[in-house]
């Protein structure tokens, strides 16, 4: 099967966060949208027609969970990254954040410390300080352009009764690590010693590149709870829900009681259809998308060959970790810089916490020949 991903397609026309006012700022449209974590693809064919059929039903009352949509996702895991998943394990959830801020309500209480590794996806931090919980920084370490966790600052600040749960990142997010299992069973024996809990995003373990196949947390730890969902691998995320798996059965009786509680456990039937045409019929599609992403960053590697800037190589994930700090800038600086002379609009680095100054996070899932355009303009603009 054959996929156009060189297909420019205009996501104006739809209220599309990543080409929106609302990230671009005003007078922002002739930027080059590259902040939001989506991609600017076409969906799976099997995705698309799937929800067409769904559509023209014309009936769009409330709809319970389609009895294939588990066995799905745990055929897919078990397809794709060996891991032999308990459909018992697994509860429905809203999105990935609704699930972080459950765990933190559930497992930890108000002024306790939440560890994250930052940088890292900045959603961490805002989930933490508006349930009214310590944001506790393990940051990690930037080694020869490769980045590691500091298990010894770990261990210390696990050690501590007052840091309850620990956020993952798996793979991680901004900085393009796909964790190796080693690495993720001597964090698992850390917080296992010290009774800290992961609560381990995996969204995009989907995304990994080649040489860098992605372990499941849940295959290496006694006790954790991991988020998962289609959205980012089939750019989704505007129609998807996602799943959390609970291995503990007293863990998993709170979660589904405090969902029933707050009235999060309800099924959309387009979500569904859209997350069961994905596991089950998506695999060409996602595919073809992370070869020619491959290409992107071929194209990306090639064009800073050179450059003043140094992109830390991705394990994982379609986003890019720049280095810009051999310019000199401060944050604000370098938005300006960014934004006014190489009409670039991406993430602030210092939006992801310890360690993002100097940086910015880059998403190069959008038709090559954009890419190429976008980074002509920042080389002229870094030259002159």
């Amino acid at each position: 099967m054959s996929f156009d991903f060189d297909e420019e397609i205009d996501r104006r026309v739809v209220p599309a966060l990543k080409h929106h006012a609302m990230v671009l700022g005003e007078g922002g449209e002739h930027l080059f949208a590259a902040g939001v974590a989506d991609m600017d693809f076409r969906v799976a064919p099997a995705i698309a027609a799937a929800l067409r059929e769904r559509a023209e039903h014309d009936v769009y009352g409330y709809e319970a969970m389609p009895d294939g949509l588990i066995p799905a996702l745990t055929g897919w895991q078990a397809a794709r990254h060996g891991w032999t998943l308990d459909p018992a394990h697994v509860l429905r959830a809203p999105n990935a954040l609704n699930s972080l801020a459950l765990a933190v309500s559930l497992f930890s209480a108000p002024g306790e410390g939440i560890i994250v590794q930052p940088p890292v996806f900045f959603d961490f931090f805002d989930v933490i300080r508006e349930n009214g919980r310590s944001v506790v920084e393990n940051p990690l370490v930037l080694a020869d352009g490769r980045y590691e966790m500091d298990f010894d600052g770990l261990e210390a600040l696990a050690a501590r009764p007052e840091n309850r749960v620990l956020f993952l990142c798996n793979p991680h997010n901004p900085v393009g690590r796909v964790w190796t299992r080693d690495e993720l069973a001597r964090l698992a024996a850390i917080c296992d010693r010290h009774g800290v809990l992961v609560v381990s995003d995996e969204l995009h373990g989907d995304l990994g590149l080649p040489g860098h196949g992605y372990t499941p947390f849940a295959t290496v730890a006694k006790d954790c709870i991991a988020l998962l969902s289609p959205a980012r691998s089939f750019n989704i995320a505007g129609c998807c829900s996602s799943f959390v798996v609970v291995p503990d059965d007293g863990r998993r009786r709170a979660w589904a009681a405090e969902s029933s509680r707050l009235t999060v456990n309800k099924n959309n039937a387009f979500a569904s259809v859209a997350m069961l045409a994905a596991y089950q019929d998506g695999g060409p599609w996602l595919d073809a998308a992370l070869q020619y992403l491959r290409g992107n960053l071929a194209l990306l590697r090639d064009r800073l060959a050179g450059a003043s800037v140094r992109m830390i190589e991705p394990e994982g994930t379609f986003l890019v970790w720049l280095d810009f700090q051999a310019l000199g800038l401060d944050p604000d600086d370098l938005h300006g810089f960014l934004r006014g002379k190489a009409g670039w609009a991406v993430t602030r680095g210092v939006s992801f916490g310890t360690g993002g100054t100097g940086f910015v996070r880059l998403n190069i899932a959008c038709p090559r020949a954009r890419l190429d355009v976008a980074l002509e303009r920042l080389l002229q603009a870094l030259s002159g």
